[in-house]
């Protein structure tokens, strides 16, 4: 497994509990929630990507909505395909790690251009962001956001010109957590080194506290700091991990700042458990969603701990479970991208919605799965896909998405009663009304003989590598599989490879990985993962394979 040369700390160890008893106790002041006056649409806009009255903004005026990841580039600059790869999985955003010279090789004028001609050549929104600020103030080794300042003021010749691709992320996370409320003078000033160099892109800063905010800091300020740019081209963006593991402090901050008219998007975000807590990515995600708010997941590949990682060995084929969810899970990436106008995505000004898909119908139906057709919608000027809808007790969940009209559904549950509709939508984002519903009720699952081993690689604080065997022990191959187990002590499967794991609390349930899902009659496959754990790791006690109990060996 590759390793980078980066810290990805995203939470501090030493202080944890004492930092998020004054985040409380900040919230009972109220100290955390600003009288804060609308952001006014400015002045004077860019020419191309800016800020119009609280949100990002192509030249054309259509609102652009960020979906897409971070790609580690100063770390591994030979790997040039990732920004195809990114792309073809269906993002309109990257934001790329470079390095100012302070900590790492600095990345040339010649090299940023190319990272700049790539993102346009594979029709992406570009953020550059200086990594060598993260933590400053709490890491020894970091730039301060002037030093940034300077270098992207050198690169002035090399950005000139490209408002319409770039956002220019000043600093990584460009404090610590000693002192964060030492982040606004330097935020501020280093926004304004850069409007009086000339620079007139949108500028994206990042929060204190490693990214998180978790005191308060940036949403405190926000509105100085954004008054401070004479152009109004300023985001914010914060950066989510454990700090962000309950529904509640996601909407709560998310809407501090889309209630007061101050852009913000989610720069980065994870969904693993780590030693610190368990991301909520899929409110994360939701909220994002329904905000009309960008998102970019951390990160692509190359981390030091392949946790984070959304692909293995950069290779687009191989998504970890984490990528599977931030790609083509609900409101995920796949499912909500719009690309740029500036590239052709969209119709500037098209408010019109397409027609009404046709009744779906199902067939093929198993224990597992569903093919679902139906009658193609129209727009006047194109449909871009359909995305498939659970309907029941009065609410819907999206359960796929497909750029045809048609689409097999997984993931169901054997001999359950579904019912399905479809929503059609166009490049600006018009959605159709639903389509009229299909039931289909899944098929029994048919009993299999199998035997399953279970065991823990090795183990470290708060963590686990595990190993899981399964083996046919029928005269038929099994062909698909769903392997349901439960773990009694509160752990959690964080990664994945033989496999795709989808857990509520204890329960898991795993799909197969492609090279895994025929068990050959006599045969057996592995699946491996990484877990998090408390203080006792108990090894589950039943499993079962579609349905079916399996031995224990």
């Amino acid at each position: 497994m590759r390793t980078t040369r980066s810290t990805t700390r995203k939470s501090s160890p030493a202080g944890l509990l004492t930092a998020l008893a004054a985040f409380v106790a900040l919230a009972v002041l109220g100290l955390l929630c600003p009288a804060v006056a609308l952001a006014q649409s400015p002045g004077a806009l860019a020419t191309g990507l800016h800020i119009s009255d609280g949100r990002l903004t192509e030249g054309n005026g259509n609102d652009f909505v960020m979906r897409g990841v971070n790609h580690a580039h100063t770390w591994y600059p030979g790997e040039t395909q990732s920004l195809a790869d990114i792309k073809a999985l269906g993002a309109n955003t990257v934001r790329v790690v470079l390095s100012n010279g302070h900590r790492w090789t600095a990345n040339s004028p010649a090299d940023v251009a190319a990272v700049v001609d790539q993102c346009k050549a594979n029709r992406l929104i570009c953020v550059l962001e200086v990594h060598d600020t993260t933590g400053y103030g709490e890491e020894a080794a970091a730039a301060t956001l002037d030093q940034a300042a300077d270098y992207w003021i050198g690169l002035k010749d090399v950005l000139a010109g490209e408002e319409s691709h770039i956002v220019i992320n000043i600093g990584n996370e460009p404090w610590g957590n000693t002192d964060p409320a030492g982040w606004t003078a330097p935020t501020t000033s280093a926004v304004k080194k850069l409007r009086d160099a000339g620079l007139a892109h949108t500028i994206m800063v990042d929060a204190p506290n490693w990214g998180q905010d978790w005191q308060g800091v940036m949403r405190a300020n926000a509105q100085a700091v954004y008054d401070a740019d004479p152009t109004g081209n300023l985001i914010f963006s914060i950066h989510m991990y454990s700090v962000y593991d309950t529904a509640a402090e996601i909407t709560d901050y998310l809407h501090a700042f889309v209630d007061a008219g101050l852009p913000i998007l989610i720069g980065e975000f994870g969904g693993p458990a780590d030693q610190y807590g368990d991301p909520d990515e899929d409110t994360m995600m939701a909220a994002a969603v329904q905000l009309r708010l960008g998102y970019l997941a951390w990160s692509w590949s190359g981390n030091t701990d392949p946790v984070l990682d959304l692909v293995t060995d950069f290779d687009p084929s191989r998504l970890t479970a984490w990528g599977q969810r931030a790609f083509n899970g609900v409101d995920g990436i796949a499912q909500t991208a719009k690309e740029a106008t500036v590239y052709g995505g969209g119709t500037p000004g098209d408010t019109q919605a397409p027609t009404t898909p046709g009744t779906p119908a199902a067939s093929a139906t198993t224990a597992t799965s569903t093919a679902l057709t139906w009658a193609a919608a129209t727009d006047n000027v194109g449909v871009t896909g359909y995305d498939v809808v659970r309907v029941g007790g009065g609410s819907e969940t999206k359960v796929a998405a497909s750029t045809t009209n048609s689409v097999t559904v997984t993931g169901l549950t054997a001999a359950t009663a579904y019912t399905f509709a479809v929503y059609a939508h166009d490049a600006a984002g018009n959605r159709s009304a639903r389509s009229a519903t299909v039931n289909v009720t899944t098929g029994s699952a048919p009993t299999v003989s199998c035997s399953v081993g279970y065991r823990v690689v090795g183990e470290w604080p708060g963590g686990f590598q595990g190993e899981i065997a399964l083996r046919n022990t029928g005269t038929t191959a099994i062909s698909g599989w769903t392997l349901g187990f439960t773990f009694a002590g509160g752990q959690t499967v964080t990664n994945m490879w033989g496999g795709t794991p989808t857990q509520t609390g204890g329960k898991v349930s795993v799909a197969p990985a492609s090279y895994t899902s025929t068990i050959a009659a006599g045969g057996s496959v592995t699946v491996g993962f990484i877990g998090g754990k408390g203080t006792t790791n108990p090894a589950p006690t039943a499993f079962t394979l579609n349905g079916s109990t399996c031995a224990t060996t």
